[in-house]
């Protein structure tokens, strides 16, 4: 039997919301160990002077726990 644990994490990109998963995915499997998905919860942008500065996204990860 596994048991799972789900933490919520933000991850941001100047580049583009797929650079923003990568690097929160990144992130997560650098400090927690058997991740196995994550599910993209809300995303959203940094805007100044009218441009886009900044990529959001707010992600579920999972993991299965020893």
């Amino acid at each position: 039997m596994s048991v799972a644990k789900v933490s919520e994490i933000t991850a941001s990109s100047a580049k583009s919301f797929e650079d923003a998963i990568q690097e929160g995915i990144s992130r997560a499997t650098s400090t927690l160990e058997n991740v196995q998905s994550a599910w993209i919860k809300d995303q959203e942008v940094e805007i100044t002077d009218g441009k886009i500065t900044e990529y959001r996204v707010r992600m579920k990860v999972t993991f299965i726990l020893k």
